[in-house]
């Protein structure tokens, strides 16, 4: 009779664990699945196909939002401004005195450009300059600070830091008209030369440009960087030869050319001061290094943003 109820008992176990790991089953199979985010795959973050051609033709077909955004950012600057578009102009200009007054102290400047006043010489070297820090400054920020449109409004995300170079652009066009008034006043007249100046903006605007998206892309991500930029503009205005020229630091051609692959802004300020002051052509191994390094950072700027971009609109 024991060994009866034994089995009986073991039974009964048994068709209990039976009945617990079908239960169990049931509710696997029911189970309601975890809500899925809008936010795209993680795996799908740095691994997006970028059609340059498809990316460009968007981009023009969005050139009004990017004109609407520059002249909105222009009023809102200007608007509550007592002096206005005069900021434009004080940056450069007190910059320039505090050079001039300094460099021509400590060196002996006509050595390396007899003839050219300091005055004009750190002027055009320092409004392409903060035409370059405006936009590397203003333009990397500019998704950050736009949240609310990039969570509103589909657009390629790369309308609001090129809205910021529009707005720089600007700037640095009302800062040149102070040349109209320097040159007169040092009683010297720009050479003929000038004539190469489109030249010399192809690599000022493409790294510029390059630069940009870069930067605005990568503060998304890596917000300490808002927090390097002021340092990374004070250091790149010394390592740049906007106060000083080329020859200062190096008369080797190997030097210069490297230099200029690794600094776009090298041929640039020095070949708008061969020009416009010495009536000379640029130097044309440094300029041609420099316009193609350009162009490749524009090109690897452009790309990683749009790889970046899916996940921009999420993480600002």
């Amino acid at each position: 009779m024991g060994a009866v109820l034994e089995g009986a008992s073991v039974g009964q176990a048994g068709q209990a664990l039976v009945d617990q790991a079908s239960a169990a089953a049931v509710r696997e199979s029911v189970r309601v699945p975890a809500p899925q985010s809008d936010a795209p795959r993680r795996e799908i973050l740095f691994r997006r196909r970028v059609s340059l051609r498809h990316a460009i033709r968007e981009l023009w077909h969005f050139r009004e939002l990017i004109v609407t955004l520059a002249e909105r950012d222009l009023r809102v600057r200007y608007k509550q401004a007592v002096l206005g578009v005069a900021w434009a102009v004080i940056t450069p200009v007190v910059m320039m005195l505090a050079f001039t007054l300094v460099f021509t102290k400590v060196t002996n400047f006509s050595k390396y450009s007899p003839g050219v006043p300091y005055v004009l010489f750190s002027y055009i070297g320092l409004v392409p300059w903060t035409f370059f820090s405006t936009c590397m400054q203003a333009g990397g920020l500019s998704l950050v600070s736009n949240v609310g449109l990039l969570n509103k409004l589909y657009c390629p995300r790369e309308v609001f830091p090129i809205a910021a170079i529009i707005d720089a652009m600007f700037d640095a066009l009302i800062a040149s008209l102070v040349l109209l008034v320097l040159f007169p006043i040092e009683g010297f007249a720009p050479k003929v030369e000038v004539y190469y100046l489109p030249l010399l903006l192809i690599p000022l605007m493409a790294f510029t440009l390059g630069v940009t998206l870069t930067v605005s892309a990568v503060l998304v991500y890596m917000r300490d960087l808002r927090l390097l930029l002021p340092l990374i503009v004070q250091m790149g205005l010394f390592v740049t030869p906007v106060i000083y020229p080329p020859s200062v630091l190096t008369t080797s051609e190997p030097v210069l050319v490297a230099w200029s692959v690794a600094n776009p802004l090298v041929p640039v300020l020095d070949g708008l001061r061969r020009t416009i002051l010495e009536g000379l052509a640029p130097q044309w191994i440094p300029y041609l290094a420099g316009t193609a390094s350009s162009l490749l950072i524009l090109l690897g700027g452009f790309i990683l943003f749009k790889r970046l971009e899916t996940g921009i609109a999420d993480v600002a």
